[in-house]
């Protein structure tokens, strides 16, 4: 992902980007440079700064500075000083993600389409306890299904709710129906329980164009420790991060996490029928484990990401 602008504070690599992940990886191999960005969420510090406050010769910490540099983790400017020009350092990202597959394998290519948590389609019937926050402040009232409507809602970067459904709606854009060869969603997800506890089951159901893929129940609520992303305000006896989990489709039948869970394929989704692919996600009032569920955005949890649609297809 480019790196362009305040919002794009995020890495996300693949094997399609090798040069690219190998160095990221090898700037972040060494436990000092490690500490080099933890000394940077704090403040702007410049290379004899740094070296002080890790007891490192100026010249180690000005070559580790620049190996960091060079990976597009921090950035560095020379500035005028007292006793010449100096390079001040800044913290540039705030989260990388590795993906270990490439993004084409056995000639097929792959669009990759996001979608913010908030920006769902229809909420239906969704029962208390419900709710959802930006990155910064609540959203509408709390524990009142209506507020699954409130304008704000595209902004969520968290939502809850015990029962219910949202519907998600993306486009196949230029690709050919006829041409897909698997069609997967990812989402980073889990139970949600009063403040959150771990062994808090949730059978949570998703369906494609109106069809059940299976359903997945959820192990717990995850707190504990805070989640990678959260902001500083949110509460440490609250939810905290889900699990990132991977629904796909393809011509034989469908996958979580690359375990076989229906006999569900792609011929069974009709993706020519509509001008879109619909994704429901939700818990059934009636299912043995009604636990409700957790969606974390790009800013909450532990991975930056909201609802991700990948689409596998031929040249």
């Amino acid at each position: 992902m480019p790196i362009s602008s305040e919002e794009n504070r995020h890495i996300s690599l693949s094997l399609s980007e090798l040069d690219r992940l190998c160095t990221v990886a090898k700037a972040l191999s060494s436990p000092m440079r490690v500490k080099m960005i933890a000394l940077l969420c704090v403040r702007s510090m410049n290379v004899n700064e740094l070296a002080e406050a890790l007891s490192l010769p100026v010249s180690t910490a000005a070559l580790n500075v620049r190996q960091l540099e060079e990976a597009g983790l921090i950035a560095a400017e020379i500035q005028p000083g007292i006793r010449g020009a100096m390079k001040l350092c800044s913290r540039k990202i705030d989260s990388v993600s590795m993906r270990l597959t490439p993004e084409m394998q056995d000639g097929v290519n792959a669009l990759t389409l996001q979608l913010p948590i908030g920006s769902y389609s229809a909420a239906d019937h969704i029962e208390p306890e419900c709710g959802m926050v930006s990155d910064h402040a609540w959203i509408g009232e709390t524990n009142v299904p209506r507020a699954f409507y409130h304008p704000d809602r595209f902004g969520a970067q968290m939502l809850w709710f015990r029962s219910g459904e949202l519907e998600y709606r993306f486009s196949l854009g230029e690709v050919d129906p006829a041409q897909v060869a698997f069609i997967e969603f990812s989402m980073e997800i889990s139970s949600n329980a009063p403040m959150y506890r771990e062994d808090f089951k949730s059978d949570i159901h998703v369906s494609v164009n109106g069809v059940t893929l299976g359903t997945w129940t959820s192990p717990g609520d995850y707190g504990g420790r805070r989640g990678r992303l959260n902001p500083s305000w949110w509460s440490d006896t609250s939810s905290q991060y889900g699990l990132l989990k991977t629904w796909r489709v393809n011509t034989e039948h469908s996958l979580l996490d690359g375990e076989i869970i229906s006999g569900v394929a792609l011929k069974d989704l009709n993706l020519g029928g509509a001008d879109y692919i619909s994704l429901r996600i939700g818990v059934h009032a009636d299912s043995e484990h009604v636990g409700g569920l957790n969606l974390f955005g790009d800013k909450f949890g532990d991975f930056a990401q909201g609802i991700v649609m990948r689409v596998g297809y031929a040249k």
